[in-house]
């Protein structure tokens, strides 16, 4: 039995761009020749991974995964909605979620180890040869709170705990964790409604808000008005703008009546407790990604004309 050494897994993996323990098994399967472990990685179906990473995957799961104190948020994305539905990349679109709640950041979540002895990074290229899909761990976000809860919620759910947009809300409090989780989880609620902009005025972007405010101005300009009357029609749209935009003013999806703020207010009287929101998250599948259109006629042609 030939000895499998990293330096010939490093090789059939930079070869094959399959995962590190499927490249040692192949190796070991074929008593470390490379080209007849390269030809078993592609019977199996695992060496085509690397070919398929080139293309796009915005489609995909996003996970939530809570623990006391604590909560995290990840997407992962493959190339159709029909994989999104695949219980093998539910499986694992999960356990990536809860080793998100142990890490601070999406390099140290793709380097976490998996049940099945690889990384996450190398689970899911395996996934790729198996299920045949490009598909890749995009982002993670995580929510801690020194005392109090972190909720969450998933909307448009494809099965427990993963769908197509995730929330995180942070409340900072002495009161019962079980009456905090359940506002948290309606403002998550909320917030995969109206998707605001920030949590306070303070934290808006400054250029989106220096932007919003030109195009009010030059929207009311071609009205005519003196430029005195103009601004003050400005400011008074600004109003408007912060207060849809930021999540602390806006108006509860749940009641019509109250800010999120006096809502928050409300539930620190009722709890006989301080609540403080310090922070939430929102994360849809796709958001951001350029989707490229397919020909699926003249796709279908070349795989023909090729066959």
């Amino acid at each position: 039995m030939a000895q499998i050494t990293a330096a010939m897994v490093k090789s059939l993996r930079d070869q094959t761009s399959a995962g590190m323990m499927d490249c040692k098994k192949a190796l070991n399967e074929t008593d470390g020749d490379l080209e007849a472990a390269a030809d078993w990685l592609r019977t199996k179906g695992i060496a085509k991974a690397g070919k398929k990473a080139g293309r796009v995957a915005a489609e995909g799961l996003v996970a939530v995964a809570l623990a006391p104190k604590t909560g995290a948020v990840v997407e992962v994305n493959s190339e159709t909605d029909f994989v999104a539905r695949n219980e093998a990349f539910q499986t694992a679109v999960s356990e990536i979620a809860e080793l998100a709640v142990t890490v601070d950041s999406t390099e140290e979540l793709a380097a976490a180890k998996t049940a099945s002895g690889e990384s996450v990074k190398d689970h899911l290229t395996t996934l790729v040869g198996k299920i045949g899909e490009n598909m890749s761990l995009r982002r993670m976000e995580r929510l801690t709170v020194s005392e109090g809860a972190v909720a969450g919620y998933i909307h448009n759910a494809a099965t427990e705990g993963m769908g197509k947009i995730g929330v995180l809300v942070a409340l900072e409090s002495a009161g019962d964790v079980a009456k905090l989780e359940e506002l948290g989880k309606k403002i998550a609620m909320h917030i995969a409604a109206t998707n605001p902009l920030a949590l306070t005025v303070d934290d808006l972007n400054q250029d989106l808000v220096a932007k919003e405010r030109e195009m009010l101005k030059a929207e009311a300009l071609e009205s005519g008005k003196p430029e005195s009357i103009v601004d003050k029609m400005v400011e008074g749209r600004m109003v408007k703008f912060f207060k849809e935009s930021v999540l602390m003013t806006q108006i509860f999806v749940m009641d019509g009546e109250r800010s999120i703020e006096q809502v928050i207010a409300d539930e620190s009287k009722a709890l006989g407790a301080d609540i403080k929101m310090t922070g939430y998250v929102r994360m849809g599948v796709g958001d951001g990604i350029e989707k490229k259109e397919e020909d699926f006629a003249a796709e279908v042609a070349a795989a023909v004309k090729g066959a």
